[in-house]
């Protein structure tokens, strides 16, 4: 349970509720709304960024928008109560809204979407937050590096240091984004190495692998794969060592494949914000990349994704970033400083909504060319939003096994040596991101690069640099006497 995200075996408050509760999930929504209608009109604004913008980035079937509905006060006091043991420690100091009664109705997408089919059958969910998946590639950035090591990279460095997570993941989203199956398996294989806030695991909704808090990180691959082996191979027996590494391998191979599926179409997905030939393609600082240096190859392949698949089209939405967050911020000025005065033009802007379909097609403007206007200036700022959404989301897998007989046309189906699932793709968490929130991404930029210029990189530098010289290729010239 986390951020008041309620599982279908925590509710049990009213018996006239529970067929409803079972099937969907509530999101409740705290703070800074101070009366009813202010928190529906909040709700109101989700729900319709979902429904006219998130859905032609990402498609029909992948984004499941919600509905505002009104509950009973006195019910959902219980259900707050209810929950509460269940939250994380670091959730607990974030109180739950019941004053308002408004609540978001949401599918639980650790079940296969739609719920009606195989509701009966042991259901299996991997639930990734990718990241974001590119280099940035702007003439904005100031600093090389940035140009060379991925932002989650480098952020971990930062992250460690805080001390909030004990080590560093190997996991580099270019790898995961690569659509190279090798980088794949190898980014899917770190996130299960060190999950941190990246990747959890749950069976019949219920979440087995992955961390609770920002600590908790330690890693069971066997009772992993005790929880794994009825869905892989189904038969008795003891999960040896060699096992355990055969089922997360097919786990892995299953992810890979689900990810690459294409199995919704959408107009805005075949939108290419810039070629991406023209940005890198890889991260220096990936383990990956690491390795291959050592085994004294230079260059990563990039297969590329499949253009229907999830990947791609998130892929396609943080590319919305094409200033990056140095480039930007100067436009966020110019917005703050007409905003500054003339207030009143604020909701004109649709700053905070209403975020329908023009808002959407206002979007599709992808000219770098600075006119000076404001209006420029806010395309790039609510592109910027949206880039930041989809490299926050996180994408929901569920599987269920069936037998070839029972798997339909209409349903994709995945195969490993010994199974056959049927699954489905999901994306959740495309809460629009705050326009007040760039001015903190635009400081935490520049903490995250200087702490890795000052801590991290004079360190590994000098490493990397022989490791290239003694893997560069000799040339024997001879000379005339």
């Amino acid at each position: 349970v986390e951020e008041g995200k309620i599982s279908e075996h925590s509710i049990c408050v009213s018996y006239l509720m529970v067929v409803v509760i079972v099937i969907l999930e509530f999101t409740y929504y705290t703070s800074v709304f101070q009366t009813p209608e202010e928190i529906l009109h909040h709700l109101q604004n989700i729900v319709d960024f979902g429904k006219h913008v998130m859905k032609q980035f990402f498609g029909e079937n992948y984004v499941h928008h919600g509905e505002i509905i009104q509950l009973p006060l006195d019910f959902v006091r219980q259900l707050c109560l209810k929950i509460q043991p269940e939250r994380p420690e670091c959730r607990c100091d974030k109180d739950m809204d019941t004053l308002s009664s408004y609540a978001m109705c949401l599918p639980n997408l650790t079940r296969l979407q739609p719920f009606r089919f195989a509701e009966h059958r042991p259901i299996l969910c991997i639930e990734i937050k990718p990241k974001c998946g590119f280099i940035p590639f702007s003439s904005h950035v100031s600093q090389e590096i940035k140009h060379k090591v991925c932002r989650y990279c480098m952020h971990q460095h930062l992250k460690v240091a805080n001390g909030k997570w004990k080590r560093p993941s190997k996991y580099c989203p270019l790898d995961l984004f690569s659509g190279n199956k090798q980088r794949m398996h190898f980014a899917l294989k770190s996130l299960l190495q060190e999950a941190q806030n990246n990747l959890k695991i749950f069976k019949n909704g219920e979440l087995i692998y992955g961390c609770k808090d920002d600590q908790d990180c330690v890693s069971d691959w066997n009772e992993l794969a005790r929880h794994l082996k009825p869905f892989f191979f189904p038969s008795n027996g003891l999960v040896s060592p060699h096992c355990t590494r055969t089922v997360v391998k097919e786990l892995i191979h299953v992810i890979t494949m689900a990810l690459l599926s294409s199995t919704d179409t959408c107009r805005a997905g075949d939108m290419k914000t810039v070629p991406i030939s023209q940005g890198r393609s890889y991260c220096e600082a990936s383990a990956f990349n690491k390795e291959l240096v050592r085994n004294g190859k230079h260059k990563l392949e990039s297969s590329g994704l499949p253009r229907g698949c999830l990947l791609y089209k998130t892929l396609q939405a943080q590319m919305l970033d094409m200033l990056d967050i140095e480039g930007l911020y100067p436009l966020y000025s110019r917005v703050e400083q007409y905003l500054e005065e003339f207030p009143e033009e604020r909701s004109t802007l649709q700053i905070d909504g209403p975020y329908n379909e023009a808002f959407y097609e206002k979007l599709l403007d992808l000219s770098l060319e600075d006119d000076g206007t404001v209006a420029f200036a806010l395309t790039k700022v609510q592109q910027y939003r949206i880039a930041m959404t989809a490299k926050d989301c996180s994408i929901m897998i569920a599987l269920s096994p069936c037998l070839q007989d029972e798997c339909s046309e209409q349903r994709p189906v995945v195969l490993t040596s010994k199974s056959r699932f049927t699954f489905s793709v999901s994306v959740l968490d495309l809460d629009l991101k705050p326009y007040e929130s760039i001015p903190h991404q635009y400081k935490l930029d520049g903490e995250i690069v200087n702490y890795y210029l000052k801590n991290i990189q004079a360190k590994e530098d000098p490493v990397m640099s022989n490791l290239f010289k003694e893997n560069e290729d000799c040339t024997l010239v001879l000379h005339k006497v």
